[in-house]
């Protein structure tokens, strides 16, 4: 006998739209049903089934809680620590797709973050693919007296994971106050950039940003996955920071394979928190993972900008090959 009858799918379609969605996911991650026994089941196609049970992981609204250790994953996380000081750490297994990549990562990081939120406390936040994802995960609450710091500068337009909406969403999650880097990533000028410095309110945003008792930050290569890499500034100026011995950037400061900010003009117009700042808050997260970021992130690390880590098993891997 099927669930819904043809009348009262017509009767309200958004609700039952919802029911559906809401069924599905039961069926498939508790039930254990395969998604052609539930598309019989509930007189729906099958590719309809896949598109939901796709989407509910990605929206976080279904959570997977494996309570077996990955072993191999915690052995690295130690390893991890003991070779760059790290306070904590957090290796998550490596997935082919990078949109998939992104989700297991945020879901750890969301994991890492939390308990490290508290009323009262500041919270620094960059920009990125993986911190937007992180933020589904996390748990909302009011932190009436807590507030949210973007870290840098924003783009101009908006991509779900600009400066500007990540630091939004994570303070609507958290009932917090935020205040915003009011400019762009990077300014036609170091004089431009020093002037603009002057006003209260950006004035005022950057010290919070430095005041923050938690930073989440990711970092970005020097390849076409990396969001700032497909500016047009930064696209412009991409031979001759390669030149200057550049391998990515956190917080749109690029630096070299130790970790230095190098020798150029984009790194003295760029509108955001000095990565030697990092080491004077309590506790910082670099969540990033991808081989093509294994130099950036490597390099993070030999700088100490960091205390925590949030990456996957194959970057891992190869960071503490070439330490050792």
């Amino acid at each position: 006998m099927n669930e819904f009858a043809p009348d009262e799918v017509l009767s309200n379609p958004a609700a039952d739209t919802e029911q559906i969605r809401a069924r599905v996911a039961w069926y498939y991650y508790v039930g254990g049903l395969t998604q052609q026994e539930i598309a019989d089941k509930l007189s729906i196609t099958r590719l309809r089934v896949n598109k939901i049970v796709v989407q509910a992981r990605s929206d976080g609204l279904v959570s997977v809680d494996i309570r077996m250790p990955l072993t191999h994953c915690v052995a690295l996380e130690e390893k991890l620590k003991n070779r760059f000081g790290l306070v904590d750490c957090s290796v998550v297994p490596s997935v082919s797709q990078v949109e998939d990549l992104h989700r297991v990562l945020g879901r750890a990081t969301a994991a890492m973050l939390d308990p490290l939120l508290v009323d009262g406390k500041g919270f620094g936040i960059g920009w990125g693919q993986t911190l937007s994802a992180a933020r589904r995960h996390l748990t909302p609450r009011r932190l009436s007296n807590a507030w949210v710091a973007a870290l840098m500068g924003g783009l101009t337009r908006g991509s779900g994971t600009n400066t500007f909406e990540v630091s939004t969403e994570f303070a609507r999650i958290l009932g917090a106050e935020c205040y915003y880097v009011a400019a762009p990533i990077y300014c036609p000028s170091s004089e431009s950039r020093t002037t603009l410095l002057t006003h209260y309110g950006l004035a005022e945003a950057m010290q919070r940003g430095r005041n923050t008792a938690v930073a989440l930050i990711a970092c970005g290569d020097l390849s076409d996955h990396s969001l700032l890499v497909r500016t047009q500034v930064v696209t412009e100026n991409l031979p001759t920071l390669r030149e200057a011995g550049a391998v990515g950037d956190i917080l749109g400061v690029f630096l070299n394979e130790n970790g230095t900010p190098v020798d150029h003009p984009l790194n003295q117009r760029v509108m955001a928190m000095r990565p030697p700042d990092l080491k004077l808050i309590p506790s910082s997260i670099l969540a990033s993972g991808g081989m093509h970021k294994e130099l950036i992130i490597k390099a993070v690390l030999r700088a100490g900008y960091v205390n925590r880590l949030v990456t996957d098993e194959d970057v891992a891997e190869a960071i503490l090959k070439d330490a050792a």
